[in-house]
């Protein structure tokens, strides 16, 4: 898991939101911090500053008693150990406006 940046730490990020309006608030905000990488999942490198914009930007859109997101930090012994069974991950769309 390359990518990371110095002063970071890998994250995974899940989140069970039963609104289907909130939920798609909180992907696009989780989108512009980290990597979508199943469909209630989230993983990647933040620093101190960016999970806590990250987690205030979220506490926005969520309503406490129903939503949850949940951040998960992983140490770097941990992440060369992640493994991968089964189909591709989702991808976000590129749009490349020229």
């Amino acid at each position: 898991m390359s990518g990371s940046k110095p002063d970071s730490t890998f994250y995974v990020i899940a989140y069970d939101i039963p609104s289907d309006r909130r939920r798609t608030k909180v992907h696009k905000t989780l989108t512009g911090f980290v990597q979508w990488t199943q469909y209630s999942l989230f993983e990647g490198w933040l620093t101190d500053k960016e999970l806590v914009a990250l987690q205030g930007k979220l506490e926005k859109h969520l309503a406490p008693e129903q939503d949850s997101v949940r951040f998960y930090p992983l140490c770097k012994a941990c992440i060369e150990k992640v493994e991968t069974v089964g189909s591709e991950k989702p991808q976000e769309r590129k749009v490349f406006i020229v």
